[in-house]
């Protein structure tokens, strides 16, 4: 049973994280509260008539491209574009990854109006610039929001209250008295409260029982006379156990000396293209150095998976050169995972082609929380986030010195994301990671390399100084368009003093100067979306198009609030206009 006498209610403004160990029951709860699901017993209640939308882990999207799944109009254009999807717009569906696919199925949730929202890893496979998109969308939205998410920035900034599934009770913690600020902060207290309330108790039962052993060993003539009632009481406690823990101990990521030579890998004016596109970096020269932490940021297809990929020698550059130190083992731990075999049991993905696991092999998986029955389970049963775990055990167990992570948080829970964490401060090795999960990169990594137009290059001030970097960009590019647009533009009518009307011949033409910007922003509408269809796969030009279109949108609609004001005061002085 993953848990029992669940009560959940999702109110409007309601913006709830559920959080809990692999294979706990999360996202079995979400498909139940979406109604993709039955219960085995209770009841769920809906709203009459509320709009739900619901993202699915593992999302099936019925189009043929990604174009067509948003209906090739600008505003789903532009939605794949913050969701890194313009490089993949005709691309048959069919082709792409899962996190594209999810992508899509995003973008397309997003388009639409809501009073509730279901999410199931909603930052998984987003890039930096996407995750801080969502979760401006997230935070402003004022339905009701329930969603399963690992990444602690998001919790932060958009939850205001956390369920947490435990040994299959839920518990429910909101921020108050002393424990004010996000759902996560709430969280993190309540549960170190229950601990602590888990531990006193324990502690209580431990002396009764002691002082309750020492009345039953008192000598036998008196026992024989003891009530059996207490007898029997003071039996069930001595024999009594404390609640089992969710997880035997911490993972334990901890696998001896990974010896090291002086040379890691270095790069030395390093080009590389794929064939028939444009390069993704030139001329980078860069050397990993023992006992590295490098983050590598930027935007989907910008070639941080790449840079990984020439590390690992699955690839090679076009031209310059990449030296990999002698005493070099690489251990990969990619997006995707290793391809396992769901009928394959647990125990024999990690021994392989042995006939029985050595005693290190039993110690690793117990540490991995693979124990007992778990050993024999059947890959295909295991919930994603505990594939993702048996993946990184399977990485690990090999004893890389340079561990390439590329976006490690997926799907993995909150106690593996500490314990990762913590081995990558103690390990002598390198760790190179891709992630777009900011609280890992700030705990884990000293360094963050950025990928993106056609070169990489170090970033001063970490992850934090990156999106401030890009966000400046951004908004240059919105104020150049808007520059752009300035001969078309309608400035805003001064307002009326309090008391004061306009006269009759300052509201008409005041009218007809908002029905004149009224008529230029729909033809620069029409005019930006013929653009749109006609710049293909040019990623630069869809977006600089993308926010013409925006821009033109947004003049539309203030154009219309000035029409709909002034017609109002018109009507008010019985004028004909």
């Amino acid at each position: 049973m993953l848990f029992d006498n669940a009560s959940v209610t999702l109110n409007t403004g309601d913006r709830i994280g559920l959080v809990g160990l692999n294979g706990c029951g999360k996202s079995t709860l979400l498909r139940i509260l979406a109604g993709t699901l039955e219960p085995e017993a209770g009841t769920v209640r809906r709203g009459r008539g509320a709009r739900i939308g619901v993202l699915d882990q593992d999302p099936i999207i019925v189009a043929d491209t990604p174009r067509v799944a948003v209906n090739d109009d600008w505003q789903g254009l532009a939605m794949l574009d913050r969701l890194g999807m313009t490089p993949a717009l005709d691309q048959s569906v069919s082709s792409l990854s899962g996190g594209q696919r999810k992508r899509i199925a995003l973008a397309q949730l997003l388009m639409q109006e809501w009073d509730g929202l279901i999410l199931d890893e909603p930052t998984n496979h987003l890039d930096l610039d996407a995750v801080r998109f969502l979760e401006e969308r997230l935070a402003a939205f004022s339905g009701g929001l329930i969603m399963v998410t690992h990444d602690r920035h998001v919790l932060d900034r958009v939850t205001t209250a956390v369920i947490e599934i435990d040994r299959g009770q839920l518990h429910r913690h909101t921020p108050s008295g002393v424990h004010r600020g996000s759902g996560y902060d709430a969280y993190l207290a309540g549960r170190a409260e229950r601990a602590e309330r888990e531990a006193t108790a324990e502690q209580v039962r431990r002396n009764a029982a002691r002082r309750e052993l020492e009345w039953l060993r008192r000598g036998a003539p008196a026992r024989s006379t003891k009530p059996k009632a207490r007898v029997d009481a003071a039996r069930a406690l001595v024999e009594a156990k404390a609640p089992a823990a969710a997880r035997e101990g911490d993972l334990a990521l901890s696998f001896g000396s990974v010896r090291l030579g002086s040379t890691g890998v270095e790069f030395d004016d390093v080009t590389f293209t794929y064939p028939g596109g444009s390069p993704l970096f030139r001329g980078f020269t860069h050397s990993f150095d023992p006992g590295d932490r490098v983050g590598i940021v930027g935007a989907n297809g910008a070639g941080k998976t790449t840079l990984l990929e020439l590390i690992a020698g699955r690839l090679t550059p076009d031209s310059g050169t990449i030296n990999v130190g002698r005493t070099v083992r690489v251990g990969y731990y990619d997006q995707t995972g290793r391809e396992l075999d769901p009928a394959q049991r647990v125990r024999d993905a990690v021994i392989g082609d042995a006939p029985d696991p050595t005693p290190e092999q039993i110690s690793l998986m117990r540490r991995f929380w693979f124990d007992g029955d778990a050993q024999f389970a059947p890959i295909g049963t295991l919930s994603g986030g505990e594939r993702r775990r048996l993946q990184l055990l399977l990485t690990l167990v090999e004893r890389p010195n340079v561990l390439l992570l590329d976006e490690p948080t997926n799907d993995l829970d909150l106690d593996t994301l500490r314990a990762l964490e913590d081995f990558c401060d103690d390990w002598p090795g390198i760790v190179i990671a891709v992630s777009h999960d900011r609280t890992f990169l700030d705990r884990v990594v000293e360094q963050v390399l950025a990928v993106g137009d056609t070169r990489i290059e170090q970033v001063r001030g970490g992850v934090a100084g990156w999106l401030e970097r890009r966000a400046t960009a951004a908004s240059e590019v919105r104020t150049s368009a808007a520059a752009t647009n300035t001969s078309v533009r309608t400035p805003p009518a001064p307002r009326p003093a309090v008391g004061k009307r306009r006269s009759p011949s300052t509201l008409r033409r005041l009218i007809e100067q908002a029905e004149k910007a009224m008529e230029t922003a729909r033809a620069d509408i029409d005019r930006h979306t013929a653009a749109l269809g006609s710049a293909g796969g040019d990623a630069a030009r869809l977006t600089e198009v993308s926010n013409d279109l925006a821009h033109a949108q947004a003049r539309l609609e203030s154009a219309e609030d000035d029409w709909m004001r002034f017609s109002a005061e018109a009507e008010e002085q019985g004028l004909d206009v």
